[in-house]
């Protein structure tokens, strides 16, 4: 090779860097700003700052270190909340709330309105709250992170049942006459939905799916056009059974744009013109220590098969109050449809009870199209 002919390549590929440089440069701030907005990590919602955190830790014992992770339903006008709650002794217990726009929660009772009864099961040493440690979203025992939809004129709450250093899915129901009016006393005996040692966050459907029981029980499928439900004609007969559920910890996601790791559903599916919308936690390849929440579409009629999937996180832990306590979470446990406008609700950082919020009908063909949800303005004063 000739010393001229090494020079001529050199100046050919500088010019090649001049001119990418120089197109670069040609390009709009705006289709920079969709370059990157495409690339990075978006919040599907802020709903107006001042609105969150929409519940905080309370006053009383048993609400004293933090309230997260709801469970959310519309019954005669009003958006009701199961909250759990961890006390000063480390126990996670169920508490209610309530709002006439899903905003302002101006009803929110002093006592739980369920308590597991697990507390024996503590060690002794263990019965004094400790943040540090959080061997299980931070308490020590009891009924932790609820779902909450209402069949057939019954309010069905699952939730994940901690004793014995063992994670267990339970089931809990009463009449929505009982809901409305308070009866809380009147929840059925627990059902005991799950047989192995690590087991939660599995979701009832809100309506039967040819007549049976529908549960989501797994994000990991067969392959990444799957999920896992189980169908049964009641959950006394799923708690009979012993089927294949996953932990999700331990598969990693090789085919997903933005997952590393899948780790459970969110609030229980919701029915939309263009499938069920479910909501899902995972964690980012780049930033594993982050709980991310993300969005797909399943089959009406086969809600094994996952129709559309968004191809990056619809809401992100990027607010002071999804990081002042356990840092990096964002946790949904509850989603309703009002007005047209879709509200998911959220536990941030382990500590409080967030809403976050967006025009349904927008965020569906978004997530057909396979983008990322616009972010649209909520004029919360029209709401009310």
């Amino acid at each position: 090779m000739s010393f001229s002919f090494f020079v001529n390549i050199v100046a050919l590929l500088f010019s090649f860097f001049v001119a990418g440089a120089l197109l670069g440069a040609f390009f709009s701030q705006s289709i920079r700003e969709q370059l990157a907005r495409a690339l990075h990590l978006e919040r599907l919602l802020l709903d107006k700052s001042e609105h969150n955190p929409i519940l905080r830790p309370g006053n009383h014992p048993w609400t004293a270190e933090a309230v997260l992770n709801p469970a959310a339903t519309i019954l005669s006008g009003r958006t009701h909340l199961v909250y759990r709650a961890i006390g000063m002794d480390g126990v996670s217990r169920l508490g209610y709330a309530s709002s006439p726009d899903g905003i302002t929660f101006n009803e929110r009772l002093p006592y739980p309105i369920y308590v597991a009864d697990s507390s024996s099961s503590l060690p002794k040493n263990l019965r004094r709250y400790s943040p540090m440690m959080y061997p299980s979203g931070g308490s020590w025992g009891g009924c932790e992170d609820p779902r909450m939809v209402v069949i057939e004129g019954r309010v069905y709450v699952t939730f994940n049942m901690f004793q014995n250093w063992m994670l267990r899915v339970g089931v809990i129901s009463m009449s929505v006459d009982d809901f409305l009016a308070k009866r809380f006393y009147k929840w059925e005996k627990p059902i005991v939905l799950s047989h192995g040692t690590r087991d939660k966050n599995w979701v009832l459907f809100p309506e039967k799916i040819g007549g049976r029981f529908a549960i989501l029980h797994s994000i990991i499928g067969e392959d990444d056009y799957h999920v896992r439900v189980e169908y049964a004609d009641s959950l006394e007969e799923v708690a009979e059974r012993d089927f294949k559920s996953p932990d999700p910890q331990k598969v990693p996601d090789k085919r997903i744009a933005w997952h590393v790791h899948t780790r459970s559903a969110g609030p229980p599916p919701i029915k939309t013109e263009k499938g069920w919308l479910v909501f899902y936690h995972a964690n980012d390849a780049a930033e594993g220590h982050r709980y991310k929440l993300g969005a797909m579409l399943l089959d009406i009629t086969d809600p094994t098969k996952v129709l559309y999937r968004a191809v990056t996180p619809v809401l992100v832990p990027d607010e002071h109050y999804e990081n002042d306590g356990k840092p990096g979470i964002v946790y949904a446990g509850g989603a309703v449809v009002q007005n047209g406008n879709l509200y998911v609700y959220y536990g941030g950082a382990d500590k409080v009870v967030c809403v976050a919020t967006t025009p349904l009908t927008s965020f569906l063909d978004e997530l057909v199209r396979g983008k990322e949800p616009e972010l649209v303005e909520v004029d919360f004063a029209q709401e009310s």
